[in-house]
């Protein structure tokens, strides 16, 4: 899976990168001074790399927790993201990543400790508080938890912070680290979700809507909370049957005690990441859609984005709580 190592000279002998080098023994190992060498060069080809992406084990040094996009959140009034890789191992077409980075390779940043140590310092300030903490903003949180070991390290630290909730964003059916665990109820699995259709052209390399259900319903069996994230709604003439399908695919499957959050949110990019996705690739008719800019941002035409939104929505609230729902507004 891994053919390239690119590994920074500060870590080298750091446990966690020789436990990697040692689960890809045949990978080249490349030695650099820091990863913005191979990682941050404008003459790249995100979709070329996409075919065969390295990883790169880096050392973070400082923004290890940063304040979460105002309206991003799911009902506390303190919310942080913290990403401990950039890119993902699938190929979403409509991901902001490729529009973000000028690379398609992976970058772990090893240093688990100090991330650690900085969330713990922001949940000491307010220690009446809830704090939640949003892990997959640059990444997805679980798709290489067997190299990576996140979920396995984090989730005992969050565990012992009383006021710490943290939702790992996923698509990912790499469940073991967490059904070997015992769930604990400040932490939300949070699977991103589409309808087949969709999610067929657009999707690439993610598990399946039925392969995501299996893992949702393992989970939910061994007690961990749930959130449904159908963010980014994608427009299809046939788009409200496509949605009530899937609705009626998750809320028949998926308990709604088990039900964390559900959160709903359109398709949309800042202007110069969907210039960019229309150069990688300027055959997808996802991106000659309904579309329009306004301030900056590239979304559908405001009249349908506010109907596919409502539509969406009073769908959604004859299978769930109000209090569960948390529309997106960023």
């Amino acid at each position: 899976m891994i053919n390239t190592l690119y590994i920074e000279e500060n870590i080298r002998q750091h446990p966690r990168t020789l436990a990697i080098c040692e689960r890809f023994p045949k990978a080249r190992q490349i030695i650099c001074e820091r990863y913005g060498e191979v990682f941050n060069p404008k003459a790249q080809n995100f979709r070329l790399q996409k075919q065969d992406p390295a990883l790169i084990l880096a050392e973070k040094y400082k923004n290890f927790a940063l304040p979460a996009p105002s309206g991003y959140g799911i009902g506390a009034k303190k919310n942080y993201y913290f990403s401990h890789m950039l890119n993902c191992l699938y190929d979403c077409r409509y991901c902001f990543l490729q529009g973000m980075f000028q690379s398609a390779n992976y970058v772990l940043f090893v240093n688990y400790e100090d991330y650690q140590l900085d969330i713990q310092r922001i949940c000491k300030e307010t220690p009446e508080e809830p704090i939640h903490f949003f892990s997959g903003y640059d990444c997805d949180s679980l798709a290489l938890e067997p190299v990576t070991g996140f979920a396995e390290h984090f989730l005992p630290s969050f565990a012992d912070m009383p006021n710490a909730w943290l939702e790992l964003r996923t698509k990912s059916t790499q469940i073991r680290s967490l059904l070997n665990r015992e769930a604990f109820p400040r932490c939300i699995v949070a699977f991103s979700l589409s309808p087949d259709d969709v999610a067929n052209k657009v999707e690439d390399k993610a598990p399946s809507l039925e392969r995501r259900l299996e893992a949702m319903c393992k989970l939910q069996n061994h007690g961990w909370q749930l959130g449904l994230r159908f963010d980014p709604l994608i427009y299809q003439t046939t788009y409200q049957q496509q949605y009530a399908d899937l609705f009626e695919q998750v809320f028949s499957r998926v308990k709604v005690e088990s039900i964390h959050s559900v959160s709903l949110g359109i398709f949309r990019l800042p202007e110069k990441y969907f210039k960019k996705l229309v150069k990688l690739y300027p055959e997808e008719k996802l991106f000659a859609g309904p579309l329009e800019t306004t301030k900056g941002m590239t979304a559908y035409k405001a009249e349908l984005e506010q109907e596919m939104m409502q539509y969406c929505t009073d769908l959604l609230l004859t299978y769930i709580p109000g209090d569960k729902f948390f529309p997106c507004t960023f």
